[in-house]
């Protein structure tokens, strides 16, 4: 394969990397995908898609402990981690393995090893069996991120760990710290706590979820304290005191420093690009904080090198990778595709309760100098929440006061991750509140509470 040439080739086969190689293929280029671990990349294997397969786990043992309240009887109600843990790599593996069926299905050559940019176009690859060279007039890095790791904060996969010890857990947290609020952090809090793991979240913002709206941050973090979780708001961990089977976690609250014992610590503080050994900088690429820059189509400044997904900065989602993939597949395929809008990307929280979102919160509308109507509508009100017994919940919509224009849409409850997928659709429609509110929405659905919350924006709720 020395020297082998392509129209296009891909650094890293996440949901970015792999996505873009598929509408690469469909356009009519010539493909190859380098990977060094695994096809699927983190979200598949260690990240949106197995966590999502514990949380289910989670959910149905939670359900099964309100056995009484459907009329149902369940005894002996328990647990085998191992199992659960076993369930969440097969699923896993299973969409793993059909990235590789698409990769081959779309005859997209996969070389499996680390790449190197060696010079404009070209590629080494050092795999098992050597090094590799391919060129191609277009390159496209898509290498992801990885968990940042905080100085005295480091993971050990003994007591201290990082998402991936969180899938592959060496024992059951009995009291678990979990450092950082954002999505990975709840998410994991959330499942342990279910579990029956005390839970402790130390959070440094002033509320947990700090990119969510304000309002729904302070719902969701009712519910997690009702379930017996500990929240700790404008808080740092300071440092980490390791022993046997035990840590002790120095947490500064309001100027003071107080030590906590816990036996297990989850670090979810952020990530960090992974731009390290690649050759960016010797191209002439610019990085800023472990991140590349680039433009809104996702042009590094190099001709014919492009950067996409986590890599290339926020919102880190593997749904803006994957449509970034797509978008460049087509511009270097000499198509006109549009540039991504962030504030039109929803971000999902698959915690107890879900939280998701998409657009401007209420604040920051208001900072953009918006004057706003804003509609809520609980959960309390729908019928269907309470036919599911699932009563706990809030639709928060917020528009132009002078235009009607859906500026934003957050919630926080059961199956809002399904549901906020309605309102990205209005706003990529350019949708009005007029729009919104001739819909007819189906009853008995979740969805009508949607529907509920447009209308109080404007005075004219119905079951409220």
């Amino acid at each position: 394969m020395a020297g082998q040439s392509f129209d296009m080739i891909v650094i890293g086969a996440g949901p970015g990397g792999y996505v873009a190689a598929i509408r690469g293929a469909q356009l009519g280029l010539s493909v190859a995908i380098v990977e060094r671990e695994h096809l699927g990349g983190i979200c598949l294997n260690w990240g949106c898609i197995p966590t999502k397969a514990l949380l289910r786990s989670a959910e149905v043992f939670h359900l099964m402990h309100r056995a009484k309240e459907f009329g149902l009887k369940a005894d002996g109600i328990g647990y085998d981690l191992d199992a659960v843990v076993k369930r969440s790599r097969g699923v896993a593996k299973q969409l793993s393995s059909g990235v590789a069926h698409l990769m081959k299905k779309n005859k997209i050559t996969v070389v499996m090893g680390a790449a190197t940019l060696t010079g404009k176009g070209k590629v080494a690859v050092e795999t098992e069996k050597g090094s590799e060279e391919l060129t191609a007039k277009a390159i496209i890095v898509a290498t992801g991120a990885r968990a940042r790791e905080l100085p005295g904060l480091e993971a050990d996969g003994d007591c201290v760990w990082t998402y991936k010890h969180a899938l592959l857990p060496p024992h059951m947290p009995k009291e678990l710290l979990v450092i950082g609020s954002g999505a990975i952090g709840i998410e994991f809090a959330s499942f342990y706590n279910t579990l029956g793991a005390k839970t402790t979240v130390v959070e440094v913002m002033d509320r947990i979820l700090p990119v969510e709206d304000a309002e729904i941050s302070a719902f969701a973090k009712k519910s997690f304290a009702k379930q017996g979780m500990q929240i700790l708001e404008r808080a740092t961990v300071k440092k980490l005191d390791r022993a046997k089977g035990k840590v002790t976690a120095h947490i500064e609250i309001g100027g003071k420093v107080e030590t906590r014992v816990f036996d297990t610590v989850i670090s979810a503080v952020g990530i960090v690009g992974n731009v390290e050994n690649l050759g960016l900088e010797a191209l002439g690429v610019r990085i800023d904080r472990s991140h590349v820059v680039t433009d809104e189509y996702c042009r590094t400044g190099v001709e014919g090198l492009f950067a996409i997904g986590d890599i290339a900065g926020a919102p880190w989602l593997a749904h803006k990778a994957s449509h970034e993939g797509v978008m460049v597949a087509e511009l270097i395929a000499g198509k006109h595709p549009h540039p991504i809008k962030p504030n039109s990307i929803a971000g999902c929280t698959y915690c107890q309760p879900q939280v998701a979102s998409v657009g401007l919160t209420e604040e920051k509308a208001k900072a953009a100098g918006h004057a706003v109507k804003v509609g809520r509508f609980p959960f309390i009100g729908n019928g269907k929440a309470i036919a599911l017994g699932e009563a706990e919940g809030l639709v928060k919509t917020v528009f132009d006061a002078k235009t009607g224009e859906l500026l934003g849409a957050h919630m926080v409850g059961a199956e809002v991750t399904e549901l906020i997928q309605g309102y990205v659709i209005g706003r990529q429609l350019e949708t009005t509140e007029a729009d919104l509110m001739a819909a007819v929405f189906p009853h008995p659905t979740l969805s009508e509470m949607m529907h509920e919350s447009v209308l109080d924006a404007y005075g004219r709720v119905i079951h409220l």
